[in-house]
Formats: structure tokens, sequence, C-alpha cells
């Protein structure tokens, strides 16, 4: 006798698979919510990290920055003592011009001739007098051409005043203080001495 399924199995194969879909949608939508959160997570921790890393940078930039600004500070400083050094250098070659101009002035001043006034500015030099005689002021002019200190000995004006005194005439002078040569080699062997005594001194020992 032949059997015979009166049971709907289309209707239950089609909820079967139904079933079967649906746990699959549920296993693909777990997945991806477990893959958003790992995404998540892992982003975060990169941020995290870049986050560190920024402030990482950030102190040692502001270090950088103070350390230049000391530097800075260091140079301005440097300069200032430089500067400094340079105006005391200056100050004593100024000096010892100074010596030397005097005794200048006394050596090639004629007994004719009085000064009145002395003006400076840097090098250059006025003088101010009277004298007897224009031939006393030539003489002048000609012993301070003669002196290694002065050159450019020009003379601005004489005049008679017509006073009735020993020395009538007046007369100005413009001219240029000079450092002479035996001078300047002087000061190159006086820096090169104590390098030539340590050297002595070591071919001794």
């Amino acid at each position: 006798m032949a059997r015979i399924n009166l049971l709907p199995w289309r209707a239950e194969r089609r909820k079967q698979r139904e079933r079967e879909f649906y746990t699959h949608l549920g296993l693909a939508f777990a997945a991806g919510i477990a893959i958003v959160i790992v995404w998540g997570m892992w982003m975060n921790m990169r941020i995290s990290n870049q986050n560190e890393r920024n402030t990482y940078l950030t102190g040692q930039i502001h270090q950088l920055d103070q350390r230049i600004a000391q530097i800075k500070n260091l140079e301005k400083v440097r300069d200032h003592l430089l500067a400094r050094k340079r105006i005391i250098e200056k100050l004593q070659a100024d000096r010892s011009k100074m010596v030397h101009l005097f005794d200048e002035l006394v050596k090639t001043i004629p007994s004719s001739v009085r000064l009145t006034s002395l003006q400076q500015q840097g090098d250059q030099l006025k003088l101010k007098g009277v004298a007897q005689s224009n031939a006393s002021v030539a003489e002048y002019m000609r012993n301070l051409e003669k002196s290694p200190w002065m050159s450019q000995v020009e003379l601005g004006r004489t005049d008679n005043t017509g006073a009735d005194t020993r020395m009538p005439y007046v007369f100005n002078l413009s001219m240029k203080m000079v450092k002479p040569k035996s001078e300047d080699s002087s000061d190159s062997q006086a820096d090169a001495s104590p390098k030539g005594g340590a050297m002595k001194g070591g071919a001794k020992k």
C-alpha cells in the first residue's frame, strides 16, 4: 500500500530556511557590531597615543624655546662685553696717544709761538694760537710736519691783529694724528713675545 505525506512539508522547509536566514543575519549583525567596537577601541588607542606624543613634543618645543631665549640673552651679553672691550681698548690706545700728543706739542712749539686752544675730534686736531710773526707760524708747521705723530698739517689762517703785544699774529692749524710704524712694530713684537717665551720654555724642557 502506498504512503502519502499529507503534512505541509514545503511550509515547514520555508520556515526552516527563514530561521536559518535570520540566524545568519543575527550572527552577521553581531559580528559587525563586534568589529565596529574593536575598530573604535583601536582608533581610541591610536588617538590617545598621538595625544601623548603631541604632549611630549609640545613639552620639548617649550624647552627648546627656553634654551633659544637663553642663547639669545647670552649673545646679547657677549655683544655687550665685546663692545665694552672695544671701548676699553680704544680708551687705552687714546690714552697713549694723548701722552704722545702733548709730548709732541711741547717738543715742536717754538718759543715765539703760544697756543690758546686745542680741539680734538677722533684723529683730527685743530690748534689756535698767537705768534710773533708769520715766520714763527711757518717754523711751527715745519716742526709739526717732522713729527712722526703728525701728518697733513694745514694752515687755516694767520692774521696780524695790530695789537701792541709781543705776539700780534693769530693763527689756526689743522692736522691729523697718526701712529708711527715703529710703534706698530713694537706693539706686534710685544704681542708675539709671550708666545716666543712659551716656546723657549718648552724648548728648555
